[in-house]
């Protein structure tokens, strides 16, 4: 997991961290923060091996630990979370050892994750799945107030 620690340890995605921190210091809902990054990643894995597919590990953590990390772009100058994600995972990703087809792939999966595409690939697929199940909506004090459709929403307890 060498190639992920270099993600987390580049300074760009840190200083991501500490915008994403301040922009969300008040949110009621969901934030997007390491907890949820790794709960992305080990549930995008469990799928993984679930349906049989061969997605190596760590482009599986890569791809969830930089899905949302634009996100404070987009509450700062509305520019669509999962587009700035993938400029700003596409920078940090020179600076790994990640394959160029892989880097493709991390990048289509990020782009993809807000809306289920009808044919795409199996990490774009995983995270999509994990990114959605990773909420605990049913112990959320905000769920009233949420604005995600409620056939999104996790009402009850899952995996």
């Amino acid at each position: 997991m060498k190639r992920v620690t270099k993600i987390y340890e580049h300074p760009h995605y840190q200083e991501c961290l500490k915008r994403i921190e301040k922009a969300e210091k008040d949110r009621i809902f969901c934030c997007h923060d390491m907890q949820h990054f790794l709960d992305v990643a080990r549930l995008a894995y469990i799928f993984s091996m679930e349906r049989g597919y061969d997605v190596p590990k760590a482009q599986v953590y890569g791809t969830a630990l930089l899905h949302d990390i634009g996100k404070w772009q987009q509450y700062e100058e509305g520019t669509p979370h999962e587009m700035a994600s993938s400029v700003i995972a596409e920078r940090i990703l020179e600076e790994t050892e990640f394959t160029e087809e892989e880097k493709e792939g991390i990048l289509k999966a990020i782009l993809e994750h807000r809306k289920k595409p009808l044919k795409t690939s199996a990490l774009s697929e995983i995270l999509y799945d994990a990114d959605k199940a990773s909420r605990n909506c049913f112990l959320c004090k905000a769920k009233d107030n949420c604005n995600w459709d409620t056939q999104k929403k996790n009402l009850e307890i899952r995996y």
